[in-house]
Protein backbone atom coordinates (compact mmCIF):
# COMPACT_ATOMS: atom_id res chain seq x y z
CA UNK A 1 0.00 0.00 0.00
CA UNK A 2 1.02 3.95 -0.69
CA UNK A 3 1.69 6.13 2.43
CA UNK A 4 -1.84 7.91 0.93
CA UNK A 5 -3.87 4.65 1.99
CA UNK A 6 -3.63 2.81 5.24
CA UNK A 7 -3.23 -0.73 5.26
CA UNK A 8 -5.71 -3.03 4.62
CA UNK A 9 -7.73 -4.79 7.88
CA UNK A 10 -6.99 -8.09 8.55
CA UNK A 11 -8.40 -10.26 11.20
CA UNK A 12 -6.42 -13.58 10.99
CA UNK A 13 -9.74 -15.10 12.12
CA UNK A 14 -9.78 -17.99 8.78
CA UNK A 15 -9.27 -21.20 10.44
CA UNK A 16 -7.46 -24.14 9.12
CA UNK A 17 -10.18 -26.20 7.84
CA UNK A 18 -11.91 -23.31 6.35
CA UNK A 19 -7.94 -23.15 4.21
CA UNK A 20 -8.62 -26.24 3.65
CA UNK A 21 -11.75 -26.56 2.38
CA UNK A 22 -10.94 -23.92 -0.17
CA UNK A 23 -7.79 -25.82 -1.22
CA UNK A 24 -9.96 -28.76 -2.11
CA UNK A 25 -12.66 -26.35 -3.91
CA UNK A 26 -9.70 -24.94 -6.05
CA UNK A 27 -8.67 -28.24 -6.96
CA UNK A 28 -11.92 -29.52 -7.97
CA UNK A 29 -12.43 -26.36 -10.12
CA UNK A 30 -8.81 -26.48 -12.07
CA UNK A 31 -9.99 -30.36 -12.94
CA UNK A 32 -13.42 -28.81 -14.14
CA UNK A 33 -11.47 -26.02 -15.91
CA UNK A 34 -9.05 -28.94 -17.52
CA UNK A 35 -12.31 -30.99 -18.83
CA UNK A 36 -13.71 -28.23 -20.38
CA UNK A 37 -10.37 -27.16 -22.12
CA UNK A 38 -10.06 -30.74 -23.52
CA UNK A 39 -14.05 -30.73 -24.48
CA UNK A 40 -13.52 -27.28 -26.08
CA UNK A 41 -10.10 -29.06 -28.09
CA UNK A 42 -11.93 -31.59 -29.52
CA UNK A 43 -14.83 -29.29 -30.84
CA UNK A 44 -12.41 -26.80 -32.28
CA UNK A 45 -13.40 -23.80 -29.53
CA UNK A 46 -10.25 -22.31 -29.81
CA UNK A 47 -12.04 -18.97 -27.85
CA UNK A 48 -13.20 -21.36 -25.44
CA UNK A 49 -9.97 -23.33 -24.65
CA UNK A 50 -8.26 -19.96 -23.91
CA UNK A 51 -10.83 -18.87 -21.10
CA UNK A 52 -10.37 -22.72 -19.71
CA UNK A 53 -6.47 -22.11 -19.84
CA UNK A 54 -6.49 -18.94 -18.38
CA UNK A 55 -9.23 -20.12 -15.56
CA UNK A 56 -6.64 -23.29 -14.95
CA UNK A 57 -3.29 -21.28 -14.42
CA UNK A 58 -5.31 -19.03 -12.25
CA UNK A 59 -6.09 -21.48 -10.62
CA UNK A 60 -3.09 -23.23 -10.51
CA UNK A 61 -1.56 -20.01 -8.50
CA UNK A 62 -3.89 -20.15 -6.04
CA UNK A 63 -3.65 -24.26 -5.24
CA UNK A 64 0.38 -23.65 -4.66
CA UNK A 65 -0.87 -20.29 -2.77
CA UNK A 66 -3.25 -22.65 -0.24
CA UNK A 67 -0.62 -25.38 -0.31
CA UNK A 68 2.20 -22.98 0.70
CA UNK A 69 -0.03 -21.41 3.66
CA UNK A 70 -1.19 -24.90 4.94
CA UNK A 71 2.86 -25.67 4.92
CA UNK A 72 2.78 -28.67 2.46
CA UNK A 73 5.60 -30.39 1.79
CA UNK A 74 7.95 -29.89 -1.22
CA UNK A 75 5.76 -26.29 -2.03
CA UNK A 76 8.44 -23.54 -2.86
CA UNK A 77 7.44 -19.93 -2.50
CA UNK A 78 4.51 -19.28 -4.11
CA UNK A 79 6.27 -16.15 -5.96
CA UNK A 80 9.46 -17.79 -7.45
Amino acid sequence: MTEESPSPYRSYDRQWDEIEEMLELAETRGLEWQNWFEECRENGDREGMKEAARNFKALDGVIKCLKWVLGEEGIDHPLE
